[in-house]
């Protein structure tokens, strides 16, 4: 992978997609436990059915990109990313007005970087939290508990550089006792691009009202999609029709 220096920290990078596209590219906002290869060929299949470069990376303390040299990442780490270092990131590669294709966490940080006035095209977000819901920690809790008898820790080892700095990365931020008041609906209202979110119906990392929040807080025209059989990661658990809402979604507003 291919390595860019940014805010202080060195990420690695991946381009997909035909290199001369000119309509917006998509950057796609991994997971709190995910990296570049995490997304497996996803970002490559939506760039191919969309006509789109894509460009997919690991923050800071994920995937190949430098370790977390801080003691934690802090309450704040997703703020942090979308108000300092994927305007960093986006500005060394000279990408404008992205379309952001977030995940999870990343789908966060995609809300608080539009949010926070960041131009871009338009949000895809799959599984997006915008407060804190019990079922979210009690899953991290049981999660952290099991992390260390588990295997976990293997199988993390094939994406991340110190995969249990980045476990811990994830789960004590949001195990932290200051982080259920965490909430970001405050950006909502400064979201006026079209959106797209997508929840499984089976998510064990949040309900429904994720969506519904997501849906009364925002601007501009907002879809929803709701996926039955699905859990967290629905460009895993229902590929096809993650695919294919978000073409849909970027033919029609990106």
């Amino acid at each position: 992978m291919p390595f860019v220096d940014c805010a202080g920290h060195s990420l690695e990078v991946e381009w997909v997609g035909e290199a001369g596209a000119q309509a917006p590219a998509l950057v796609f906002l991994h997971e709190g436990l995910g990296s570049i290869r995490q997304w497996r060929d996803f970002p490559a299949q939506v760039a191919q059915a969309t006509g789109r470069r894509a460009l997919v990376y690991s923050r800071y303390g994920y995937g190949q990109s430098d370790v977390l040299q801080e003691a934690r990442a802090g309450v704040d780490f997703m703020h942090r990313e979308a108000l300092e270092a994927l305007p960093a990131l986006l500005k060394a590669l000279g990408v404008e007005r992205p379309v952001l294709v977030g995940h999870s966490d990343g789908a966060s940080i995609a809300l608080i970087h539009a949010g926070a006035g960041h131009p871009v095209r338009a949000l895809a977000l799959m599984a997006p939290h915008v407060f804190v819901e019990p079922v979210c920690l009690t899953s991290i809790r049981e999660a952290s508990a099991a992390f260390a008898g588990s295997d976990l820790a293997q199988r993390l080892a094939k994406y991340h550089r110190d995969a249990a700095k980045t476990f811990h990365l994830w789960a004590d931020a949001w195990l932290d006792p200051a982080f259920p008041q965490w909430n970001i609906e405050e950006y909502l209202g400064g979201i006026s691009c079209p959106v797209l979110a997508i929840q499984g119906e089976d998510d064990a990392y949040g309900t429904m009202e994720q969506l519904e929040r997501v849906r009364r807080g925002v601007r501009g025209p907002c879809t929803l999609v709701k996926l039955p059989a699905c859990g967290h990661a629905p460009f895993r658990d229902q590929p096809q029709r993650t695919l294919a809402a978000l073409a849909e979604f970027v033919h029609a507003h990106g």
